[in-house]
């Protein structure tokens, strides 16, 4: 395993070491609830200013709450509800700069003020989505948004995702 630097990810530079060090946590292991809570709490640990960072994953139809770091969360989503249905439903990643302002956001956390919501796709397949919550505003940018969007790569790329985990996304 990859040592963990103390300090925080702030450029792509910073993200090129932190998709090392996912590498290092994934490498020779492929259970995907194993690697979903070791990411949860490498983001946790190394991006500055975040106050709840997890999964939720489709089951039954709807997505439910993975492996996360911070305070106890919503276990349900509907598609299209909240940032993270939204995303899902989207089928793309959502920058929101103010919570406040998004039409239907759910309020896990009051102090949650800007979020982030990568979809976890693979193969005609979405597994869930990737939530990442700050407490100030316009917390994410777009170094984040690529860095984030290329973790997730290796993320799916480096598990082995069971039968009652995702939904269709072929049109």
């Amino acid at each position: 395993m990859t040592l963990i630097p103390t300090s925080a990810v702030s450029d792509s530079a910073d993200y090129a070491t932190l998709q090392l060090e996912l590498r290092g946590l994934l490498h020779d292991e492929r259970d995907w609830l194993a690697n979903l809570a070791n990411t949860a709490a490498l983001l946790r640990l190394r991006l500055p200013q975040l106050n709840w960072v997890g999964f939720y994953l489709w089951r039954g139809g709807e997505l439910v709450l993975g492996p996360f770091q911070g305070k106890p969360a919503c276990i349900r989503i509907r598609r299209g509800k909240g940032v993270c249905g939204s995303a899902a439903a989207r089928r793309e990643t959502l920058v929101v700069a103010d919570v406040h302002e998004f039409p239907g956001h759910i309020a896990c956390d009051p102090a949650s003020a800007s979020e982030m919501v990568i979809p976890l796709q693979r193969a005609g397949r979405q597994f869930g989505v990737l939530d990442l919550d700050a407490p100030v505003k316009a917390r994410f940018d777009l170094t984040d948004r690529e860095g984030l969007e290329a973790l997730v790569k290796i993320l799916l790329q480096g598990a082995d995702w069971p039968s009652d985990i995702g939904e269709s996304i072929i049109d």
